[in-house]
């Protein structure tokens, strides 16, 4: 199974975001940067193994050390998922998200111009 055939649980895609940030780091480094209170190393080092065999991480050993990098990046999964909202949710449809989140007030009236001057700009 392909790594963006697969959704992130919300541990993996926190411990993701730190490695997207860092851009590659070892266990203790991700736990660094995660809020109080920190998971236990194990914990970390259990998730990154998993993220590494969903095909969204890989290693390089240095000893009985490993780094841990990204090989899926942000964009490629922001799409994933957006894409998985999309079709999940509103029926593969940009306005009605768009009416979901105005609706909700999630989108302000300055964030509403921009998408109409990249909407404008398509229409170029």
């Amino acid at each position: 199974m392909q790594p963006l055939e697969r959704e992130l649980t919300r541990a993996e895609e926190q411990i993701m975001q730190v490695l997207w940030s860092l851009e590659k780091s070892f266990v203790k480094d991700i736990i660094e940067e995660l809020p109080e209170p920190k998971p236990a190393y194990n914990t970390v080092s259990t998730i990154v193994r998993i993220l590494e065999q969903k095909g969204f991480v890989d290693h390089i050993a240095y000893g009985k050390s490993h780094e841990y990098f990204p090989i899926v990046s942000k964009e490629q999964y922001s799409a994933f998922a957006t894409e998985k909202l999309m079709d999940g949710y509103f029926e593969s449809s940009f306005s009605s998200m768009f009416s979901f989140f105005s609706k909700k007030g999630k989108i302000d009236v300055n964030e509403a111009d921009e998408i109409l001057k990249m909407i404008n700009k398509m229409k170029e």
